[in-house]
């Protein structure tokens, strides 16, 4: 009997629980800022665990880092790939299937080399591209001096490519 009252007791914690999430997330929507805050956070929180073991923000120099900030690739796939659906679909097929030829950032490639293939779950990189692509991404401090000093001077700033269309896609870069 202690057991059925016990029983009873976590389902009804539950249902007032899901009950009062449904009530939030209601209450949220209305407030769409608020919500795709909400919706964003698991990119978020995906990006920091899956991400920025590599690819750190908190970085004190070039040097100290072994993969390029995600704040570069950011702003190197969005001059390439301006809607969400291109950003995330090249963002998503680039860390599926990193191999030399597809590369778009021949000077993170030149600096770093071609990033080891992972094993990473498709979905889970659509939700990384997604909110790399709707929020601001944290920069190491000294990015914005490092994109002044390497790419200013050359052209639109696309990396260090040579030009003889290696890493190019879609006929673009």
């Amino acid at each position: 009997m202690k057991n059925r009252i016990i029983y009873l007791m976590v389902i009804a914690i539950i249902m007032v629980s899901c009950n009062s999430d449904k009530k939030e997330l209601s209450r949220l929507n209305e407030n769409n800022d608020e919500f795709a805050m909400l919706q964003n956070s698991e990119g978020y929180d995906l990006l920091k665990a899956k991400c920025y073991v590599c690819h750190n923000p908190n970085s004190t120099s070039q040097e100290a880092i072994i993969a390029p900030p995600m704040s570069a690739i950011k702003k190197r796939y969005s001059r390439l790939y301006n809607t969400k659906e291109e950003f995330v679909h090249e963002v998503t097929d680039w860390a599926l299937n990193p191999v030399d030829e597809n590369a778009i950032m021949r000077g993170a490639v030149e600096q770093f080399n071609t990033m080891p293939k992972q094993v990473f779950d498709k979905e889970e990189l659509q939700k990384i591209a997604t909110y790399m692509f709707e929020n601001e991404l944290e920069q190491p401090e000294w990015c914005e001096d490092h994109e002044e000093q390497m790419h200013r001077g050359r052209g639109r700033g696309n990396g260090r490519g040579t030009g003889n269309g290696r890493g190019m896609r879609n006929g673009r870069g």
